[in-house]
């Protein structure tokens, strides 16, 4: 069976490149292997259909180098959800954006069966929670791309971690990575949640106001979004440290994990991964069973779309279960919003937020 998909936003996720991550020469004017439409285009049971976006110049960029029919580039994702019977959707706009857009798409008469939301889900609590329960009222599945969830290497180290207890109880982790929170971070908060398989209970924050995206995005206007860190009580008990301040040319993410039967050692940006079994009052270095290597940018991520494309697949087929719900992809926006709460009260915050700080709004793109 072929499904259909159309992508509302036709940004550097969309298809048309990062500044930082490609070819600066590339960036918007060749098509982008790792991105939604790339995922796409990997899947022989996909169709990219359909394209929606408010500039019209990008629209047709995007439509030529995607091969879209200049009949179906749509002014505003209205038109396109007005138009189109489509079996995906995928929402790559800025985050503020992603609450009116997955919304409208689910109640739309498109009638999608998913919807592949990019990260983070929201820049607020409150708006995440009612994509959930739109979502499902409609009978929509919600992915969001938290692009990690999605690439073997991961998988496989989760499996080791919550199934084959690998590391014993997890006491301690400390992490790092670029800043901004919300742009940036959410990839190593989600990371982190969903390697432990835990929820944040208590977060202590502080926020450097620095923010490299203004200058990058050549934006117009300042956002609440920036480095940041802190320390976070999760509720299986164990105790992480966050650094997210450093620029994007210094940073590499970093995760350093603790447990009661071993550690491990990992760095996505130089391809190390290491980890020691626990004897006696002794780590001895080991080989990760099963895993060959380490994740990488250049290998795992540029797979990544092209594996959740897959994956919505056999969502859509009733072959798999969701593997990056919205409720998933709250627990890193609660971690990220009670930084900044904490930041500004001076005081440490309770997870799950209380009802009204679950409408504290962080802006970003």
């Amino acid at each position: 069976m072929t499904y259909t998909a159309g992508i509302i936003g036709t940004g550097g996720i969309a298809g048309m490149g990062i500044l930082g991550m490609h070819d600066e020469e590339d960036i918007g004017r060749k098509k982008i292997e790792a991105s939604h439409a790339g995922g796409y285009d990997a899947q022989e049971e996909i169709d990219l259909v359909a394209v929606a976006d408010v500039d019209e110049e990008k629209l047709e960029r995007f439509g030529t180098a995607w091969e879209i029919p200049e009949e179906r580039r749509y002014v505003g994702h209205e038109a396109m959800l007005a138009a189109e019977d489509l079996d995906v959707i995928s929402v790559c706009t800025p985050s503020y954006l992603h609450h009116e857009h997955v919304i409208d798409a689910a109640r739309s008469a498109a009638e999608p069966s998913v919807i592949w939301c990019e990260k983070p889900i929201a820049s607020q609590v409150t708006a995440a929670e009612e994509m959930i329960r739109v979502c499902e009222e409609t009978g929509t599945e919600l992915v969001v791309n938290h692009s990690f969830r999605f690439t073997d290497k991961l998988q496989q180290l989760r499996t080791l971690i919550q199934e084959e207890n690998l590391l014993g109880e997890i006491q301690s982790v400390s992490t790092q990575f670029r800043m901004e929170l919300l742009r940036n971070s959410t990839h190593l908060l989600d990371t982190l949640v969903y390697l432990l398989d835990a929820r944040a209970e208590t977060v202590a924050g502080h926020i450097t106001g620095e923010n490299e995206a203004v200058d990058s995005l050549e934006a117009g206007q300042q956002v609440d979004d920036s480095g940041g860190g802190g320390f976070v009580v999760m509720d299986d008990g164990s105790f992480v440290t966050i650094d997210c301040t450093l620029p994007r040319e210094t940073s590499s993410m970093t995760f350093n994990i603790i447990g009661s039967k071993g550690k491990l050692y990992m760095n996505n940006d130089d391809g190390e991964w290491r980890y020691w079994r626990l004897e006696d009052g002794d780590h001895i270095e080991e080989s990760l069973p099963g895993i060959e290597g380490a994740w990488t940018w250049e290998d795992d991520y540029q797979r990544a779309f092209a594996n959740a494309a897959s994956h919505i697949v056999d969502v859509l087929a009733g072959e798999a279960e969701n593997g990056s719900t919205g409720q998933e992809a709250i627990r890193s926006l609660e971690i990220i919003i009670a930084l900044y709460l904490s930041h500004n009260t001076g005081g440490q915050v309770e997870i799950p937020l209380a009802r009204p700080l679950r409408d504290v709004t962080v802006t970003s793109w």
